[in-house]
């Protein structure tokens, strides 16, 4: 009996899966290059620069950036001797980041459900707003922003922090938008003739069938409110409200020699790296297939 031979790859898919791997390659070896110099010591990191691993990992780096160790110990490892508390900033990005993405998926899904089954004037021009919101840089809002939190002495405290996060942003309300136009109408207008009003269709039928656009909207609201660093910075510039990315830039700049201790802020930039990178190692599939689903409405 013949057995078929295996059919060549055509070059086109080879060209793909060779751009791909490029690309891969460019994305995860920086991260590499960080965990190496994470895992080195000051004394090797210069003559080790040419190795892919270094020959004596040592998690001292993480020790002292997470106030494990003693000023003098940290300085005796070859420390810059910077005084940050890495702990608290987590704390800080921890608080930042859960109460954006709960009070902005929440009024984004509130705003998106009465886009798309509520019937009102000027529904139409509105959302277009919205969306046209989205082509509007951040950096445009910033003065106006800064402007508001000063003059409601909301400056240096939670509150004004979090303010310009909170409401629905335009890419969240089309996201869920897209999404609750595909829920059945039967179940919303047998809910109708039970007596339930929209508030109640909204919390008891709506929410319940959209876990999974809420669970992905929240994934990518809090990756980049985990991320976030200038209005953090400018809006926050008490050491007790410094979330992580603004305590990293302050362990950098607080150098006594002018050179940047590279192994503990490597080790402090993996502390901050890890919750982001197990959330996408976990979650990426459904994010992506959740933004296919909602964008082929």
């Amino acid at each position: 009996m013949r057995t078929r031979s295996a059919r060549p790859w055509p070059w086109g898919r080879w060209l793909a899966w060779s751009a791909l791997l490029a690309v891969l390659a460019i994305t995860v070896l920086p991260l590499g290059v960080v965990l190496k110099t994470a895992l080195s010591s000051n004394a090797t990191l210069f003559e080790e620069s040419a190795r892919w691993w270094p020959q004596a990992p040592t998690l001292d780096n993480f020790r002292r950036v997470l106030g494990l160790l003693t000023p003098e110990q940290s300085l005796a490892l070859g420390g810059a001797g910077a005084d940050i508390n890495f702990g608290r900033a987590l704390l800080n990005s921890l608080i930042f980041t859960t109460v954006v993405v709960v009070m902005q998926v929440s009024s984004s899904a509130m705003a998106a459900y009465a886009f798309a089954r509520l019937r009102f004037p000027g529904r139409t021009p509105i959302f277009a707003a919205f969306v046209g919101s989205m082509m509007v840089p951040g950096v445009v809002t910033l003065i106006p922003n800064f402007v508001l939190m000063r003059e409601l002495g909301w400056l240096n405290t939670w509150a004004g922090m979090v303010a310009p996060f909170c409401l629905m942003q335009g890419f969240s309300v089309f996201f869920l938008r897209q999404f609750f136009l595909g829920l059945p109408r039967d179940l919303e207008e047998a809910a109708m003739l039970e007596g339930a009003s929209h508030l109640s269709i909204f919390w008891r039928v709506a929410l319940p069938l959209s876990v999974t656009p809420l669970a992905t909207l929240a994934l990518l609201v809090g990756i980049n409110a985990w991320n976030e660093f200038f209005w953090p910075w400018l809006a926050g510039r008490d050491e007790a409200l410094q979330v992580l990315p603004v305590a990293l830039q302050t362990f950098k700049s607080q150098t006594p020699q002018g050179q940047p201790d590279w192994t503990g802020l490597m080790a402090a930039t993996t502390v901050a790296l890890l919750p982001t990178l197990i959330l996408l190692l976990t979650l990426g599939r459904r994010v992506v297939e959740s933004v296919q689903h909602s964008g082929g409405k």
